[in-house]
């Protein structure tokens, strides 16, 4: 199960970042040096999960302004992700994606970060964020029928990146607690 602090379990999967020929793999290594927002979903061609997909593609800009790199993940071959991808808004489909997804088809990388639900062969909606120096800095699991929120990712990994004691509802450009 990885931990808050530790270093984040590694990894190493398929992806789109290569949409014709679907070869190209994600490492934990290809992030270092770069803040990483990583998030399980259950499956592709569902109802929830392209809400998130989307925000977070919509705000993309801001997550590369803190030196971040967002990566999706979920048990759906590479294959499914790309006609997710492909397939028009309007049609339940993503319809185009900036980031990639990656397919952990055997289900080990789910089972490394302990959101796999063995029943279903799917995974709990887990997003973790990683430090450049590969340490898991946050990790937070919601049921399969509960969206997350952009609005509070980009939150907690400002509040990582500001390097003091954040108090609740702190806000960017909020002050530090002083000790």
């Amino acid at each position: 199960m990885p931990l808050v602090g530790q270093p984040a379990p590694d990894f190493d999967m398929l992806s789109t970042k290569n949409m014709k020929t679907l070869d190209e793999h994600v490492r934990l290594s290809d992030y270092r040096g770069k803040w990483l927002v990583m998030f399980f979903y259950p499956a592709d061609f569902t109802f929830v999960c392209p809400t998130e997909i989307i925000a977070m593609n919509e705000r993309l800009q801001e997550f590369k302004d803190l030196d971040a790199e967002v990566l999706g993940v979920s048990c759906d071959s590479v294959h499914s992700h790309k006609a997710w991808i492909n397939t028009p808004r309007s049609e339940n489909g993503l319809g185009g994606l900036d980031y990639p997804l990656a397919a952990d088809f055997t289900k080990e990388v789910a089972r490394k970060y302990d959101v796999l639900v063995e029943e279903s062969g799917q995974a709990l909606r887990g997003l973790f964020i990683i430090d450049p120096e590969g340490i898991l800095r946050y990790q937070v699991v919601h049921d399969m029928n509960i969206g997350r929120s952009v609005d509070e990712t980009l939150r907690v990994l400002e509040a990582l990146q500001a390097g003091g004691l954040c108090p609740a509802n702190w806000k960017p450009g909020d002050k530090l607690l002083e000790v």
